[in-house]
């Protein structure tokens, strides 16, 4: 099984995993770098897993089901480009031979879901769209920071081997804010070393991995004592139970 990011529009992956002749994408905002895509390696599309409905994940959508007739799985509380099979937490969706478990992350979006296969081969994979990023997480459309923070908590009780596979190439922007929160943090300083190096050269930074991302993202350390110095520096007199840390970087972050 061969995992891909495709690039799309500035700054998106649209994620794909093929076998050698079936093809399953994630979030295809666009259609024709899929379509090209497939047609370079000879594969066939098969499934369409979708985690929310900005159209920079579901633009592509409607072409590549006409073009394909790919079956298309998307969040059962969100709008979506119809027919498709909808989907919540809890939720199982069998495709390319791997089950996926469906996990309920609003904080983006009010509906925004996960998809995580435990037994993919090489390590587990998680597809978490505008969640989780590396360094960051996504903004607040629609959520609380308490929806936000719960929902990274959960991911961040998978394993720690679990690839991370976002979808936009933010990793650098994320590690620059990071470092203003915790200077500190030797592995924060060497992961962006090495992710400077990588987009030097035009690779992906992506995937991640969650035991990774709890070492070095400030969205996931709420509760460390450099982050909520941080955060208490930043907005004095502010609370600093984690719910209110996490806003406080959320915030931080929008105008960073």
């Amino acid at each position: 099984m061969h995992l891909t990011p495709i690039p799309a529009f500035s700054d998106n992956y649209i994620w794909a995993l093929h076998d050698g002749e079936r093809a399953l994408v994630v979030d295809p905002g666009e259609s024709e770098g899929v379509v090209a895509w497939l047609r370079r390696q000879n594969l066939r599309l098969e499934t369409i897993l979708i985690t929310h409905h900005h159209p920079d994940h579901t633009g592509g959508v409607a072409a590549l089901r006409e073009a394909t007739g790919a079956q298309v799985t998307g969040p059962a509380r969100e709008r979506m480009p119809e027919p498709l099979r909808r989907v919540g937490g809890g939720d199982e969706v069998n495709a390319m031979g791997l089950r996926f478990e469906v996990i309920d992350v609003p904080g983006h979006t009010a509906g925004h879901i996960a998809y995580y296969a435990a037994h993919a081969e090489g390590a587990p994979l998680l597809f978490c769209g505008d969640t989780l990023f590396s360094g960051g997480c996504g903004r607040l459309f629609e959520g609380t920071p308490a929806q936000m923070l719960d929902s990274l908590s959960r991911l961040a009780t998978l394993p720690d081997d679990t690839r991370v596979c976002c979808t936009h190439e933010y990793t650098l922007s994320n590690l620059r804010f990071a470092r203003a929160v915790e200077p500190h943090n030797a592995d924060l300083a060497a992961y962006q070393r090495s992710c400077e190096a990588l987009r030097a050269q035009n690779f992906p930074t992506l995937p991640s991995s969650i035991g990774l991302e709890k070492r070095i993202n400030p969205f996931l350390r709420a509760t460390q004592a450099e982050v909520v110095r941080s955060a208490q520096a930043h907005a004095p007199g502010q609370p600093t139970d984690a719910v209110s840390v996490f806003a406080t970087l959320r915030e931080w972050k929008n105008v960073f």
